[in-house]
């Protein structure tokens, strides 16, 4: 029998997709939005981030044990799919392709505004065009160009992390010369360490959990890398480290450096902290920085919504025609779709930004709960079929089993229905779930679609 199945190319080396995981952990949003973090909940932010940081642990692990018994593009998808049933994969696979199409606009406006800071003749939209255009290049040349431009892109954020850590602590412990350390003034001097009370903290998970988007893109990664079962062990095995480091590490450098409710914490946290280090051009490295924060998460929103769609078309959930390969291996016309959708997505925020842009951003907060909610789930129902049936396959595990899975769901849950309580959240739920039911109608469609067609009669020929 042959196999005509389209095959996506295993083109990421082993480099690429150990600095994916490194460095898939930090988004634009640590840079960007943890300044309204800090104000909200004031040195409790280290608190907020800490425990959002532990739900992305657990559902990273969960995620990690079905990656790793079956690596593939579709990733959760996939498994939502066999595990709880099609709907559900129809479901949080075009929800994931909604977000990050979504995304994909929103980063490349953010990025050409962080490029007129130096260049501000050239427009707005310009700007987002070419980038976009940029990097769909970038993803259509091969998965070899997506994963170069990343690893680049991955080590300048790691390498600016890292340097700012090292810089914080030697203020903070008192290792430069001539400078007294900080002590902890700033962390229970100004109001104590929860100034707006213990809520504020639980209202900051409920903010933060959507910057840690991205770090799931290592399992899609894994289905094109020449060794999956081992690229997806050790980014799992390393999350835990990589969220205490990168995001609990950095804001508890900036909120035991400066005092919460500093103006300059809420316009950006780490200028501030870089200014009052005394480091020159302050604003210009970290415009830097945040300029290759936006440029990879653009990267991965490409790579992402691409694999997805690919996926989906693989089960007949979109058009065949999203399976098609270039030659070297890349699925064009899903890059290309996702581009397409990105690009009405920068008219409508030029022709209206506070209007039908905000409400497709809005639109799109609450998915990363569902995945969440929909992994664990996932994994719950996977582990005891292979338990029982294949046990020798299960070479990552999650901790604690079934209690852990049972709690983040929990706990994805609470934050779910934090959200409709909290006035300013409740209409990006209501839009999510607005969406959720417009492709839920679209399943129903499409399955029935499904059952109309008379089934194909296939020549001696087309079986062997």
């Amino acid at each position: 029998m042959h196999n005509n199945e389209p095959e996506l190319q295993k083109g990421l080396k082993k480099r690429h997709m150990t600095m994916i995981a490194i460095a898939g952990v930090i988004g634009a949003g640590l840079f960007m939005g943890s300044g309204s973090v800090i104000h909200l909940a004031g040195p409790g932010a280290v608190l907020s981030y800490a425990f959002a940081g532990l739900i992305v642990i657990f559902v990273m692990r969960m995620l990690g044990e079905m990656a790793a018994i079956n690596p593939t593009s579709g990733s959760f998808a996939h498994y939502a799919h066999e595990a709880i049933g099609p709907w559900a994969g129809f479901l949080i696979g075009w929800l994931y392709w909604f977000f990050w199409v979504i995304a994909i606009a929103l980063e490349a406006t953010a990025a050409a505004a962080i490029i007129q800071y130096w260049y501000n003749g050239i427009p707005l939209w310009l700007l987002s065009l070419i980038l976009t255009v940029a990097l769909t290049l970038t993803n259509v040349i091969s998965v070899k160009s997506f994963g170069e431009f990343e690893y680049w892109f991955s080590l300048i954020k790691v390498g600016s992390i890292i340097i700012f850590l090292a810089l914080g602590g030697f203020y903070i412990f008192g290792l430069v010369p001539n400078v007294d350390s900080v002590g902890v003034t700033n962390l229970i001097g100004q109001g104590g360490f929860f100034p707006n009370g213990f809520g504020a903290v639980l209202m900051g998970i409920v903010i933060v959990i959507f910057s840690f988007m991205g770090t799931e893109i290592v399992a899609i990664a894994a289905g094109e890398s020449a060794e999956p079962q081992k690229a997806v062990t050790r980014a799992t095995n390393s999350i835990t480290w990589r969220i205490l480091i990168f995001y609990v590490g950095s804001i508890a450098v900036v909120v035991t450096l400066l005092p919460w409710d500093s103006s300059s914490i809420l316009t950006s946290p780490y200028v501030a902290v870089l200014n009052y280090i005394g480091i020159p051009a302050a604003a210009q490295i970290m415009n830097f920085v945040v300029l290759t924060a936006v440029l990879s998460c653009l990267n991965s929103a490409l790579y992402a919504t691409s694999r997805m769609l690919f996926s989906l078309a693989e089960k007949g959930e979109a058009p065949k025609r999203f399976t098609k390969l270039n030659k070297q291996g890349a699925p064009v016309q899903a890059i290309l779709a996702g581009t397409f959708f990105s690009y009405i997505a920068v008219i409508m925020n030029y022709i209206s930004p506070d209007n039908v842009f905000m409400f497709l951003l809005n639109s799109c907060s609450a998915i990363t709960l569902i995945l969440y909610l929909i992994i664990a789930v996932s994994q719950l129902r996977m582990r005891k079929k292979i338990q029982q049936e294949q046990p020798e396959l299960l070479t990552v595990k999650m901790w604690l089993y079934p209690y852990l899975t049972y709690l983040t769901i929990i706990a994805v849950v609470s934050l779910l229905i934090a959200m409709l309580l909290i006035d300013s959240m409740r209409s990006q739920i209501i839009f999510t779930t607005i969406i959720a039911g417009v492709v839920m109608i679209m399943y129903f469609i499409t399955q029935r679609n499904k059952d109309r067609k008379p089934p194909k009669v296939s020549t001696i020929e087309e079986r062997l």
